[in-house]
């Protein structure tokens, strides 16, 4: 069996900000992003005929992350628009019958590294496939069996693949962010460490701790700035740990909750089609009413 875990906070940004003209819901709501993460849904599960999916959803923007640092990605300055669709998108995700993940102290991204991990022990699971492109979920790539599948783009990266995007192993991918920054989660990394310079450093040792302090002990060709790179490491030490704990994704031995104990429980059964019609009229999505291509036994 082949899993496929989205994260449906990402789709609804992406549909949302997406160069189309805007979905109009009963009395003019803007249910554009909505709209785009219920299409590519139902394209996930007809054309590229995925059969065991779970979706997760940040039902509340900030998570612990925010108390560990005040500059983490919040709801500040979000669309109201935005930010109105969210309860909409996830109860169109459980009325479509597709398994739902809502975070609340936790991140959708720590519900999928939650997820890959008690379902990667399921020896009924011949692939996992995380369908987002964002780069801090590149950690949970393990081998060929879990992968990063960029469906925009139809890119699948395995290990191979991600050593060859970012320069190093998945397991160094928090650290080499705690060193270049993530500007999408709103922490900055390390003055003067780029992406190649830190690429470079981490496929060699691997991990922050494993660093040398001194940069006369790297071995490392053709770094430049090595000593500049070394001292702003040594000087902004804590820093870069606490960089590298936001960037640290969260599974089910942190305490994140996954209802499902098998992967079998994943499998999309089919819109159960009462519910799925009435979601529609009551939302004035007319357009997606009869979308569905196939309503759950009963339903």
């Amino acid at each position: 069996m082949r899993i496929h875990l989205v994260d449906a906070t990402y789709e609804l940004f992406r549909a949302y900000y997406g160069p189309r003209p805007p979905v109009l819901g009963r009395n003019g709501v803007d249910l554009s992003g909505v709209s785009g993460l219920v299409d590519q849904l139902l394209y996930l599960l007809r054309e590229e005929g995925a059969t065991h999916v779970g979706c997760a959803t940040d039902r509340v923007i900030e998570s612990f992350r925010n108390d560990l640092y005040p500059g983490y990605k919040s709801s500040a300055g979000m669309p109201p628009d935005l930010l109105a669709q969210f309860p909409i998108a996830e109860a169109a995700i459980e009325v479509l019958g597709v398994v739902l993940w809502p975070m609340v102290e936790f991140e959708a991204d720590d519900a999928i590294a939650a997820a890959c991990r008690r379902f990667a022990a399921d020896p009924e699971v011949e692939r996992i496939f995380v369908c987002t492109p964002d780069k801090d979920m590149a950690q949970l790539v393990e081998d060929e069996r879990i992968v990063l599948l960029d469906r925009r783009r139809q890119i699948t990266y395995d290990d191979a693949g991600v050593r060859a995007k970012w320069g190093v192993a998945p397991a160094s991918i928090p650290d080499w962010l705690a060193l270049v920054g993530d500007s999408s989660d709103g922490f900055p990394g390390l003055q003067g460490w780029g992406a190649k310079s830190a690429a470079a450093v981490l496929a060699r040792y691997g991990h922050l701790e494993d660093i040398p302090e001194k940069a006369s002990r790297w071995d490392v060709k053709s770094l430049r700035g090595a000593v500049v790179l070394a001292a702003t490491l040594r000087e902004h030490w804590e820093e870069a740990l606490l960089y590298r704990s936001l960037a640290r994704l969260r599974d089910t031995g942190d305490g994140v909750e996954i209802p499902q104990r098998t992967a079998a429980e994943l499998r999309w059964g089919g819109a159960p089609r009462a519910a799925w019609e009435a979601f529609c009229d009551t939302w004035g999505l007319d357009r997606l009413r009869a979308r569905p291509h196939r309503w759950a036994a009963g339903g």
